[in-house]
């Protein structure tokens, strides 16, 4: 179907206009067919993304601060989402012993295993963009990145 269709909305004010309400549109359509994953294994896409910065630093732990600056979406209470991971036991926290103002974040085993049951499932997730060939999703990701460019 096309944007239009989808939102019942036959005109934009131009390209661009309609270009931008696509990739909103585009962006929630992706997170309702990934928030299906997640709900699976009882986390949010947030939480996902912590747990996957924190698999990309392992072993090593990191700050909250660290985590914030990896974050998709750096509006997220980051501490907040951080102290729900350790309550489920996919993340572990303790204070930094070189600095006992930071608070050092690592994922634990559980969190681990979370993952990898995610990553078996790569192909549902990869679905998303399934219509897309190899050559146009690697042409979109060149177009994304265009448009977060500095002027």
């Amino acid at each position: 179907m096309s944007l239009e269709q989808d939102i019942k909305q036959a005109k934009f004010r131009n390209e661009h206009h309609k270009a931008s309400i696509n990739i909103i549109y585009t962006y929630n359509w992706v997170m309702e067919r990934q928030k299906a994953l997640f709900d699976a294994e009882n986390i949010t896409p947030q939480q996902f993304n912590i747990l996957r910065i924190l698999r990309g630093s392992a072993p090593r732990p990191i700050s909250t601060l660290q985590i914030r600056e990896r974050m998709l979406d750096r509006m997220s209470d980051t501490s907040r989402i951080v102290d729900r991971l350790v309550l489920k036991g996919l993340a572990g926290k303790k204070t930094c012993t070189s600095d006992k103002r930071l608070v050092d974040i690592s994922i634990t085993d559980t969190g681990l295993k979370l993952l990898q049951r995610l990553d078996a499932k790569n192909a549902e997730m990869d679905a998303t963009l399934g219509a897309l060939s190899e050559d146009e999703v690697k042409t979109l990701n060149i177009l994304l990145d265009k448009i977060r460019k500095p002027d």
